[in-house]
């Protein structure tokens, strides 16, 4: 198995690959038309990538049928023109979640404490503690959580060990109501709210913690911001398309907002590049170079689960993590044959339903003991008319036949 690597991956990552027995090879500078030409005259069935974009003339290019993004989200991926080739999309979620959490809580201490400014003064040559000194400290204050997985919850446990009580607002609780509250681990005390706008409310602290979908594309913006207590915290290190940065700039100047940003809709593709954004130009409004993710550790946790799921898909055909699997089918009935474990049983079967213009959605051949029969359940998206049925059932190996509706 080829795997292509076009982005920076740890060592670690490679030598695992190698060791699984796959054919690497490592480009991590690849990007737009050399990803794409590679893909092309590579030969690689698998393609690894971090923040690179995977667009759908590059799967076009070449035979692909595995893409790992070495990290959480699959934005920088044309998820549904890899579904519609067939083409598997995995990640790595959870293994950047630790490094995410505290950066995320660094820059809520260094909003208190403004830290940065304090470090840029001393380096100017100035001494000014009277300034410095004041700060309202962290005990007792309120953090407010939008959206609670892996990093959500990395976030609570710090919060808990500074003293601060921790609301949060996610959708599953939205959709599942208590039933999502049995998955968190224990030992997590955090209050949840039944809405983002009460959450702002009466948050001291509001922490960004939400995946980009279509859903939450500008979802913090003008309403939640005029909602939030004068003088509050705000941090978004998840991903900048999440929250309207024009709407942000008006309440750092009308509510005083002091903010943290590690993330921004317009960021720079190359490692290094010039950047603007008047956002980060104005007053009480620090930035990172959007790192949360960028720590040792993560890094080697990631490169790991990557061979996993790679080394997984190689052995077995099976792929941990997909993202572009369907979690229902349009089958409407389900066939269920018993039937003698022989060749050509089961292509009877398909031939017919085909010529009854009949899609088989989903199938599964179970093998009883000894193999010498087996039971197939094959999930249809219509229902076959008896005159069908009596004609799949004319075979001597089939030995019963049913229809379940689903």
């Amino acid at each position: 198995m080829r795997v292509l690597v076009a982005d920076k991956f740890e060592q670690s990552g490679i030598d695992g690959l190698n060791a699984a027995g796959c054919d690497v090879v490592y480009q991590p500078d690849l990007a737009d038309q050399a990803l794409a030409d590679a893909i092309r005259t590579g030969g690689a069935d698998v393609l690894v990538v971090r923040s690179t974009k995977v667009t759908e003339p590059m799967l076009d290019a070449g035979t692909l049928s595995l893409i790992v993004r070495a990290g959480a989200g699959v934005n920088t991926i044309d998820v549904a023109a890899a579904s519609k080739r067939g083409i598997y999309v995995s990640n790595c979620p959870g293994k950047n979640s630790i490094a995410v959490a505290e950066l995320a809580f660094g820059l809520v201490l260094a909003l208190d404490r403004r830290i940065p400014d304090n470090v840029a003064e001393l380096r100017a040559g100035s001494w000014n503690k009277k300034e410095y000194s004041k700060a309202k400290g962290l005990y007792g204050r309120t953090l407010g959580l939008l959206g609670f997985g892996s990093i959500g919850q990395e976030m609570a446990r710090r919060a808990q060990s500074f003293g601060m009580p921790v609301l949060v607002w996610s959708r599953r609780f939205t959709m599942r109501g208590a039933a999502a509250l049995e998955d968190l681990p224990p030992g997590l005390e955090v209050t949840v709210i039944n809405s983002p706008e009460e959450l702002v409310e009466r948050a001291d602290v509001v922490s960004v913690h939400l995946a980009l979908t279509k859903e939450t594309r500008n979802f913090v913006g003008a309403d939640l911001f005029t909602r939030m207590k004068t003088g509050a915290f705000f941090v978004n290190t998840a991903r900048g398309e999440v929250v309207d940065y024009a709407a942000l700039a008006e309440a750092v100047k009308t509510r005083n907002l002091r903010v943290a940003l590690d993330v921004f809709a317009a960021e720079p593709a190359a490692a290094t590049a010039a950047f603007t954004d008047p956002v980060i130009g104005l007053p009480n409004v620090y930035g990172t170079h959007h790192i949360g993710a960028s720590t040792d550790q993560a890094q080697e946790a990631i490169a790991a689960e990557s061979v996993r799921i790679i080394r997984t898909y190689k052995d077995s055909g099976k792929v941990p993590n997909v993202v572009n699997l369907s979690s229902k089918t349009p089958a409407t009935h389900m066939l269920v044959v018993r039937h003698r474990d022989r060749p050509g049983v089961l292509a009877h079967v398909f031939a017919h339903l085909r010529g009854g213009n009949i899609n088989v959605q989903e199938t599964e051949n179970i093998i009883f003991e000894g193999a010498q029969a087996a039971i197939a359940r094959i999930n249809l998206d219509g229902e076959p008319p008896a005159p069908l049925m009596q004609a799949i059932a004319g075979n001597d190996d089939i030995l019963n036949l049913h229809l379940v509706k689903i």
